[in-house]
């Protein structure tokens, strides 16, 4: 019988590899998918989440302080998606977005690549994931895009 000294090293292994090996096969399948690079997708749901599944933001409006929509998941999919992926059944409810973090990473790309096919694949469009397209929105866009390249860079040199 193993004793728990040889054990719980196992237990913390076993449990720490199966996440770390099942977020690598969601984003090589989102990425494959969507025709989009694996890493990026996993920079930008560091960017977002810092890869956690359950996270969740409140996002206001900045003179009232009035919840405008929520973000849920590893890609921090907005709230206002919610009403058409619902429609399309692709998620029951937002919980889905928080449970089922394959389907969140799915989602998030399909909406980068929807993004990439309005306005080429740049830098600037990937901060539209972030900031919209609105033209007053352009150096949030350029913040964000920033910010996912040096994670960006960073997983590269961790590779």
């Amino acid at each position: 019988m193993l004793s728990w000294r040889v054990f719980r090293p196992l237990l913390v292994l076993t449990l720490c590899g199966v996440p770390l090996w099942a977020q690598a096969f969601c984003f090589d399948a989102a990425a494959a998918k969507y025709h989009v690079s694996p890493l990026l997708i996993k920079s930008m749901a560091i960017g977002e989440s810092n890869l956690d599944p359950h996270a969740t933001n409140d996002n206001r409006d900045k003179k009232t302080g009035k919840i405008k929509s929520t973000d849920y998941g590893l890609m921090m999919i907005n709230s206002t998606h919610i009403p058409r992926l619902v429609s399309m059944g692709v998620i029951r409810d937002k919980n889905d977005l928080l449970n089922k973090p394959c389907l969140n990473v799915q989602i998030g790309t399909w909406i980068l690549a929807k993004h990439f096919q309005v306005c080429g694949v740049s830098w600037n469009c990937l901060g539209s994931y972030n900031a919209g397209f609105r033209a007053d929105r352009h150096e949030t866009r350029e913040r964000y895009a920033n910010r996912i390249w040096k994670i960006y860079q960073q997983q590269q040199g961790a590779q």
